[in-house]
């Protein structure tokens, strides 16, 4: 069997091994990432701004030597980007091979809201990881997605709105809201879906101050962030609320209500999931603390395949 020895084959052979390597490591050092040990893992570290920075990364098929797209993942407050991996379960939900999925800790936990010397240097930090992955060859610079839980959604928004260096395809937030500040955001077409939950009591569904505890800021109503992205995405003025169809949730005598938002005509799509549920969790997934358990209508629609569909939809 010939290889080629082009930069770029070359580039993405290193890649491999350092992946190898450092999963050995890991492996060696008794360091357990995920549950899930289907899908291998290992934890990246990089310099940003001086600053040690670090990073759980989940590249499968390792040696199809070809740019692929990137998913960077950012945990709720108070997590890493371990813990975010195991609560969302994307790679399972996926089943792809194709993404590179980045699962970055922030700084004590904590993604920053507002704006400031903080948020640049986690921007910052968010460019110095696609330009990692890009300079080594193994991903497509125009398929480069984040996804963004709870304050990990309102700094996704932030780096968006900022730009991480390469224009931003997907942005797909759950149980967040838009800081109000970004309000002229105008990042260029980018494809974009929210799961909102109508009375999570941290996230103001129609906007207003969201209390979470690691961070308060002001926050857009959930349909004024679609119109904006609509508005960005070049959308026609007609928007389409279509009512999720009516139906018992495993055998509870409960029905899961909503509604998917979105605009047609656009140069890249725009949704808005609504969910007529309470709380400030991940719809269909465990709760952090073990001993609450999903509501019926939770547990009957899954936010993690929702965005991954329309992910993949639009060049995940």
């Amino acid at each position: 069997m010939r290889v080629s020895t082009s930069n770029r084959t070359a580039a993405v052979l290193r890649l491999t091994v350092r992946f190898l390597i450092v999963a050995l490591a890991a492996l060696a050092g008794g360091l357990v990432l995920s549950p899930a040990p289907a899908f291998a893992a290992a934890r990246l570290n990089i310099d940003s701004g001086g600053i040690s920075r670090s990073a759980v990364v989940v590249l499968r098929d390792r040696l199809k030597l070809r740019r692929r797209p990137l998913v960077i993942v950012l945990h709720r407050g108070g997590g890493m980007g371990a813990h975010i991996r195991r609560r969302l379960g994307l790679e399972e939900v996926a089943e792809s091979n194709k993404p590179i999925f980045v699962y970055p800790d922030a700084i004590n936990g904590v993604w920053p809201a507002a704006p400031g010397s903080d948020a640049d240097r986690d921007v910052k930090f968010l460019h110095d990881l696609a330009e990692h992955f890009i300079s080594e060859g193994a991903v497509d610079p125009r398929r480069i997605f984040v996804v963004g839980v709870s304050s990990g959604g309102a700094f996704a928004y932030r780096a968006v709105c900022a730009g991480i260096g390469r224009p931003v395809a997907g942005l797909a937030t759950l149980i967040s809201a838009m800081p109000a500040d970004l309000a002229n955001c105008a990042p260029g077409p980018v494809a974009y879906v929210a799961v909102s939950n109508v009375s999570d009591p941290r996230i103001p569904y129609a906007g207003g101050k969201a209390t979470l505890t690691e961070a308060s800021f002001e926050a857009l109503p959930a349909e004024s962030a679609l119109a904006l992205f609509a508005k960005n995405n070049s959308c026609g003025a007609r928007r389409e609320d279509k009512a999720f169809p009516e139906h018992e949730a495993r055998g509870a005598a409960k029905f899961v209500r909503g509604s998917i938002l979105s605009y047609a005509g656009c140069k890249a799509s725009v949704e808005l999931i609504r969910l007529d549920s309470a709380g400030h969790r991940i719809p269909g997934r465990k709760p952090d603390h073990d001993h609450l358990e999903p509501t019926a209508e939770q547990e009957d629609f899954d936010a993690s395949r929702a965005i991954w569909d329309f992910l993949k939809r639009n060049g995940a």
